[in-house]
């Protein structure tokens, strides 16, 4: 199990990955807040449950169940294994939230079953108590961190209403058996120590989201400077990858500061060898978007755009399959709906939402099946067909809730183990 983690691409065949089902949380965000919460809108939490659960079934039938994790559970098997560090997060919970200490020995005196469910929605159902917000942003487990070869980096949000999240994800990555090695070997790098990290000599802090890194292969990273992730925070990683030679190239893509954009998975991500699924206007016409490549040695290479670096740094044979097939309002449309979203299985195999007609038919011009979820589930349970024998095929699901979060199958998916990639020459 500890030997498993490691992943050093986007596409190698997932074999470990960390979610978080849609908690009770979600559904006390009233519209006045729920801006301030990051969502676009209210949703109706049985209906996105039953479409994250078909994500999770799919991923299930492909993967395994066990290896499926989910946070809930890797927060609570966590404070079953370590009292000193569930002390301490419950002491981080209470000064960061400010929780009167007759609530915190509430909180100390629940089982940890019970206590795992109310640090993430912050409401308790036997006591009928809120103790603090809701976190509905941690269904994107993308942004809480990254697993770099045999590494995991603890991102740190830009926002303070994640905050919490932040908190959970550092505890469970210390204190859960099947991670609780990386501390002791040096192998997790925790963005969050202020002491090791601090701000810069200029008050800009460490801010950094997962959506915004994206492990190519084994010699790049691409790293978005968004509005969710800072110059600062850019260079500091790049600094210590470099240190431990983790990476070869730091690649900073800018990326508009709009909220269309917020991550760079939400402009492209890999789906096979040779195939990304992408924005066109950005990652080809490079509007609003520049390409600068830091190299270990001190090197700075600049592109105008993301296709001018993949096909001078990567391969000429890279082709981008692009959202709303790259004809306008729908491209605009359909990036908006996460149509360049979409976490890889395994190389030509990938997951992504069902409301992106126009992408979908540029998918099967490249030659790819477009089947959903819930066909390929029946199909699977019923044994007409061996998940191992599934080819060139993008799996959709439906998302008239999940995308109301505004984040798709990519960004609610953390991987932490795929199997190793080779060179495709």
């Amino acid at each position: 199990m500890v030997n498993d983690l490691f992943v050093n691409s986007e596409i190698g065949l997932l074999k470990k990955l960390i979610v978080h089902r849609p908690d009770v949380g979600i559904d006390r965000i009233s519209p006045k807040r729920a801006g301030e919460l990051l969502f676009d809108d209210i949703v109706f939490l049985p209906t996105m449950r039953d479409e994250h659960d078909v994500f999770t079934e799919i991923l299930s039938l492909l993967i395994g169940r066990e290896n499926v994790l989910e946070t809930e559970v890797l927060i609570r098997e966590s404070l079953d294994s370590s009292a000193d560090l569930k002390e301490e997060l419950i002491q981080k919970i209470q000064e960061w939230e400010e929780l009167p200490l007759a609530w915190v020995d509430e909180l100390n005196g629940m089982e940890n079953e019970q206590l795992a469910k109310v640090l993430i929605s912050g409401y308790d159902s036997k006591g009928d108590r809120i103790y603090f917000d809701p976190i509905p942003n941690f269904i994107f487990t993308r942004d809480i961190g990254l697993t770099i070869k045999d590494h995991i980096v603890i991102t740190k949000a830009a926002k303070s209403v994640r905050h919490r999240e932040n908190l959970l994800t550092r505890f469970f990555l210390y204190a859960h058996p099947m991670f609780s090695h990386l501390s002791k070997e040096g192998k997790l790098i925790n963005l969050n120590l202020v002491n090791e990290f601090p701000p810069s000599r200029y008050g800009e802090p460490i801010s950094i989201e997962g959506g915004d890194l994206m492990l190519i292969n084994d010699d790049y990273l691409l790293i978005g400077s968004s509005e969710r992730t800072t110059e600062h925070a850019l260079m500091v990683l790049k600094s210590v990858l470099f240190e431990k030679g983790l990476i070869k190239n730091v690649v900073e893509v800018d990326v508009p500061k709009e909220r269309s954009f917020m991550h760079i998975d939400t402009l492209f991500t890999q789906i096979n060898h040779r195939h990304f699924v992408g924005y066109k206007p950005i990652v080809k016409d490079g509007l609003g978007s520049y390409v600068t490549v830091h190299r270990m040695n001190g090197e700075i290479v600049e592109y105008p755009s993301v296709l001018d670096f993949m096909h001078i740094e990567l391969s000429k044979n890279i082709q981008f399959i692009w959202s709303g097939n790259g004809m306008s309002p729908y491209q605009e449309r359909e990036q908006w709906t996460d149509g360049c979203n979409l976490l890889t299985i395994r190389p030509g195999l990938a997951i992504t939402y069902d409301r992106n007609p126009m992408t979908e038919k540029a998918f099967k011009d490249f030659g790819y099946q477009v089947i959903h979820a819930k066909e390929l589930i029946h199909q699977i349970k019923n044994e007409k067909l061996d998940p191992a024998s599934i080819q060139n095929t993008i799996i959709t699901i439906s998302s008239s809730e999940l995308s109301r979060a505004r984040g798709g199958p990519h960004c609610m998916s953390f991987p932490v183990s795929r199997e190793l990639l080779l060179a495709d020459v």
